[in-house]
C-alpha cells in the first residue's frame, strides 16, 4: 500500500502550507497545491496555485549596477489560474473544516493516483455529514485536473447548495525576505477572453502572458445530478451555483473537470473541444481506472523499498511518485526545483535534474529520461547564444537557471559562473547512453548537446607549460565563488571531454556522422580535446594529502560554524557572500560529489581523506548534500554514518527538517534519495565494462530490493545481510557484475550469490 495519510491534524497557518505542498497532485505538465476547495476564513495562510510546466513570463530583474551580459530579465512559471473553489451550504449553513468538523483526514494514494481530503461536519442543529473532495491529475491526459465531491447526510434532508468558481484573476506567491521564492507578487496573466455556455455548463478562461506572448487557457465543466440554478459572470471570473434536496444516506455526487492548454503546445482554437469530447466520453470512472492502470506500470518498473523502516519506505514511495509527478513528459518541458508543488526558486531547472533526478528515469523509466535530454536540446540555440553573451566564439553554456532557455540567475557569482552544469548535462547524457546503449539518441540530437558544450572548456580554460586549467568559476558549493580550478569542475569537464571523443569515434565508426559535419566538428579540434583533458589540473594538497576544492580553499581560515544557534542557518540568509566566500565552509557536497560521480579516479584511502576533511567544513545548507555523503560513506565502507546520512536526507519532506517544504517539494534531494538506496547502499554502477552492484545493507534494515532497467532488460535485485537475489524480470540475458564477478542473468531466472 503506498499512501501519504495525515490525521486530525492541526489547523495553522505552517501545517496548511506545509501540507499544501505535501498533497499537491501534479502529472508533470499540470501541477495543483492541495488547497482547500471551500478556502480559508480570515487569518489563515493560503499559497493558492495551479501551474503548467514550462508555461511562463519574463519579469524584470534589476541590477544595481548593469555590466555587460548582466541578466536584468528572468523568466518565471505562473500560477495560471484557479479551479480549485467549490463551497458548500447545507440548509443555509456554510461548510466549513474550521468550524464543527471532527474525524479530519488526508491522504495521497500513489498506487490510484487521487488524493483525498474528508472530514465529518456538524451543523448547529448537531446533524453529521461526511464531506470528501477526491481529486486527480491524470497521467494518461494530461492538461485534465478533476475534484470529486462527495456529501452523505447521516440525518438531514433539505437543500443542499454548491458553489463553483472559475477565476482567472491570479498573481504568483513572494516573500522578499527568502531569496530562494520571488521577491515580488506580479500579476502576470491577463484574462483577454471569458466564454460562458450556461446550456452546457462549461466556463473558458483565456489568459495572456505581458512579456512572452504566450497564452493558456483553462476550462471548467461539471458533472452532476444537482441541476445548475445561476450563473454569475464577470470578466475574469465565473461562478456557477448548483441547488436541490439531500436525503440521509444518499450520497450525493459532485465532479468538477478543469482542463489546462498552453499555446507552447496546443492549438487553443482547437483543442478545447475534442479534449471536452474525450472527457465526457470517457467518464471519471474510466479516467481513474486509467491512472491506476498507468501506476500499476510505473511501479513494477520503480520498486524501491526496504524491509525495517516503514517511515522510509513511505518516503521513497512519496519521492518516487512526486519525481512522476514533477517530470516533464514533452521534450519541451524538464523538472522545476520544486516540481509543480509551489514557487521555490520560480520555477526553474537547474542542473538538478541531470545529477540527482534523471538517473532514477534513466534506470526506470527511460522514455522520459530521452524526453529530459530531448529538453536539453530544444534549448540549445539559447545556450549558444548564452555562450556570445559571455564571451565564447564557439559552443555553447547551458544557462544556470531557466525555463525556455534564457538564464534567470540574478547573482552571477552562484549562477551563471557554475559552468559545471555544462559537463553536468553531459554527465547525464553519458549514462542514459551506458544504460541502454541508445546510440540513435547521441546521433539524432545527444551528440550534438556533448559536442556544443564541450568546445566551451577550451575558451574558458588555458593550457600552462604543465596543466590545463579553468579560472573564474563556481563549482556546486556556493559558499566558494568564483575560484580558480574548482576541482569538481575540472575533473567534471575532464570527463567531458574524454567522452566527447569517444562519441566522435564511435559515430563515425557506425556511419551516424551527420553531427559531426552539421556543427562543422574536425579531427582536429577533437585532438585539442584529447590534449586538454589529458592536462586538465586536478589541484592536490602534498602537505596534507588530500584534494582541495580549488586553488585557494586551503589558504582560507575555517569557518567555525559548528557553535552558531540554528537560527543562523542556512547561512545563506544571514551573511554575506563575501564574508563565506573567505573561509573554509561550503554549503554542500562539491569535491565529495566528484569522489562519487567520477569514483573511478581516485582510491578508496584518498576518498576517505578529503571526506574526513571536507565534511566538519560543511554545512549541508542545501537539500542536495547529505544524500552524497551518505553514498560516498558507503564508497569507503563506513554504513553508520552512510545511514545516518540517508536517513536525514530521506525524509526532508515528510518531516519538513529543513523548514521550507511549504514553498514545494525538495525534488532534488527525493531523487538524491534513490540515489543513496540505488548507487549508495546498492552500490549499483554503470560504467563502460558494463553496470555492477556491490552492495552493503545497513544494520539498520533486514531486506533491501530495488529494479533496474539496464540494455532494454528489467532486473530485480533483493539483497539481505547475507545473500543477493538478482532477478531477470523481462527482456534479453545480460551480464552483470556483482562485487567484482560477471554473472550472465537469463530466461527470467534468480540469480543468488552469498555475500562474502
Amino acid at each position: 500500500m503506498k499512501k501519504l495519510i495525515k490525521q486530525g491534524f492541526e489547523l495553522t497557518n505552517d501545517n496548511l502550507l506545509l501540507q499544501e505542498t505535501l498533497f499537491h497532485t501534479a502529472n508533470g505538465y499540470l501541477g495543483v497545491r492541495g488547497n482547500f476547495e471551500e478556502g480559508y476564513p480570515q487569518g489563515f495562510s493560503s499559497s493558492r496555485g495551479q501551474y503548467i510546466n514550462g508555461f511562463y513570463d519574463i519579469a524584470e530583474m534589476k541590477q544595481a549596477e548593469q555590466l555587460y551580459g548582466f541578466v536584468n530579465k528572468k523568466e518565471v512559471m505562473l500560477n495560471v489560474a484557479d479551479t480549485q473553489s467549490l463551497m458548500i451550504e447545507i440548509g443555509g449553513e456554510a461548510v466549513s473544516l474550521f468550524e464543527n468538523a471532527t474525524d479530519i483526514y488526508r491522504e495521497l494514494d500513489m498506487e490510484k493516483g487521487t488524493a483525498l481530503r474528508q472530514f465529518t461536519w456538524h451543523n448547529q442543529a448537531g446533524q453529521s455529514f461526511q464531506i470528501a473532495f477526491k481529486r486527480m491529475a491524470s497521467f494518461v491526459m494530461l492538461p485534465l485536473f478533476t475534484i470529486e465531491l462527495t456529501i452523505t447526510s447521516n440525518e438531514f434532508s433539505g437543500e443542499v447548495k454548491i458553489t463553483s468558481k472559475h477565476n482567472g484573476e491570479v498573481t504568483n506567491f513572494a516573500d522578499p525576505n527568502d531569496p530562494r521564492v520571488a521577491a515580488e507578487s506580479e500579476h502576470y496573466l491577463r484574462v483577454v477572453g471569458n466564454q460562458v455556455d450556461e446550456a452546457q455548463g462549461i466556463s473558458k478562461i483565456t489568459a495572456k502572458t505581458q512579456v512572452s506572448d504566450l497564452a493558456a487557457e483553462t476550462i471548467v465543466f461539471h458533472e452532476s445530478k444537482l441541476p445548475l440554478t445561476e450563473l454569475v459572470a464577470t470578466e475574469v471570473e465565473n461562478t456557477f451555483i448548483y441547488r436541490g434536496e439531500i436525503s440521509p444516506k444518499q450520497p450525493l455526487s459532485f465532479t468538477k473537470f478543469s482542463l489546462f492548454l498552453d499555446s507552447r503546445r496546443y492549438d487553443l482554437a482547437k483543442a478545447s473541444e475534442e479534449l471536452i469530447a474525450e472527457v465526457k466520453s470517457a467518464g471519471l470512472s474510466d479516467l481513474y481506472q486509467k491512472q491506476a492502470a498507468y501506476l500499476t506500470d510505473f511501479w513494477q518498473n520503480a520498486v524501491a523499498e526496504v524491509s525495517g523502516d516503514q517511515l522510509l519506505n513511505e518516503s521513497l514511495d512519496y519521492s518516487l511518485y512526486s519525481l512522476l509527478q514533477s517530470a516533464g513528459k514533452d521534450g519541451i518541458s524538464n523538472i522545476a526545483a520544486k516540481g509543480l508543488s509551489g514557487e521555490g526558486y520560480e520555477g526553474h531547472y537547474f542542473w538538478d535534474t541531470e545529477i540527482y533526478m534523471m538517473p532514477f528515469f534513466t534506470l526506470t523509466n527511460p522514455q522520459i529520461a530521452q524526453k529530459l535530454i530531448h529538453y536539453r536540446y530544444s534549448i540549445l540555440d539559447k545556450a549558444r547564444e548564452n555562450a556570445r553573451i559571455l564571451g565564447h566564439q564557439t559552443g555553447a553554456l547551458y544557462p544556470w537557471r531557466t525555463i525556455a532557455g534564457a538564464e534567470s540567475s540574478g547573482y552571477f557569482p552562484s549562477g551563471t559562473a557554475q559552468y559545471h552544469i555544462n559537463s553536468d548535462i553531459a554527465y547525464a547524457i553519458i549514462q542514459y547512453y551506458l544504460a541502454t546503449g541508445d546510440l540513435q539518441l547521441i546521433a539524432d540530437y545527444g551528440g550534438e548537446v556533448i559536442f556544443e558544450t564541450a568546445r566551451v572548456w577550451l575558451e574558458v580554460g588555458h593550457f600552462t607549460e604543465e596543466h590545463f586549467v579553468i579560472n573564474a568559476v563556481t563549482g556546486p558549493d556556493e559558499y566558494t565563488c568564483v575560484v580558480n580550478n574548482n576541482f569538481y569542475t575540472n575533473i567534471s569537464a575532464k570527463y567531458h571531454l574524454e567522452w566527447a571523443g569517444k562519441f566522435y569515434q564511435v559515430l563515425t565508426e557506425a556511419g551516424l556522422a551527420e553531427v559531426i559535419g552539421k556543427i562543422g566538428l574536425t579531427s582536429a579540434e577533437i585532438a585539442e580535446w584529447q590534449r586538454a583533458a589529458a592536462a586538465m589540473y586536478l589541484p592536490f594538497s602534498k602537505e596534507l594529502q588530500i584534494h582541495e576544492q580549488d586553488d585557494s580553499f586551503l589558504a582560507k581560515p575555517v569557518m567555525e560554524f559548528k557553535n552558531l544557534p540554528a537560527e543562523k542557518f542556512p547561512l545563506l540568509l544571514h551573511y554575506h557572500p563575501l564574508y563565506l566566500y573567505r573561509h573554509q565552509v561550503t554549503k554542500q557536497a562539491d569535491l565529495v560529489l566528484a569522489y562519487f560521480l567520477y569514483e573511478n579516479q581516485f582510491e578508496e584511502a584518498a576518498i576517505k581523506r578529503g571526506y574526513d576533511y571536507y565534511e566538519p567544513l560543511t554545512t549541508h545548507d542545501s537539500s542536495l548534500s547529505s544524500c552524497i555523503f551518505s553514498i560516498v560513506a558507503n564508497q569507503f565502507g563506513d554504513s553508520e554514518k552512510a545511514y545516518n546520512y540517508f536517513d536525514e536526507s530521506s525524509k526532508i519532506d515528510i518531516t519538513n527538517s529543513h523548514k521550507n517544504t511549504k514553498d514545494g517539494i525538495h525534488a532534488a534531494n527525493m531523487g538524491g534519495t534513490y540515489l543513496g538506496l540505488v548507487f549508495g547502499f546498492g552500490g549499483l554502477r554503470l560504467t563502460e565494462s558494463g553496470i555492477s552492484l556491490r552492495p552493503q545493507l545497513p544494520k539498520n534494515w533486514d531486506k533491501m530490493t530495488f529494479s533496474f532497467h539496464y540494455h532494454g532488460s528489467q532486473f530485480l535485485a533483493e539483497i539481505t545481510e547475507a545473500t543477493i537475489n538478482l532477478t531477470l524480470v523481462a527482456g534479453a540475458a545480460q551480464s552483470v557484475m556483482i562485487n567484482g564477478e560477471n554473472y550472465l542473468v537469463e530466461k527470467k531466472q534468480s540469480l543468488n550469490e552469498v555475500l562474502k
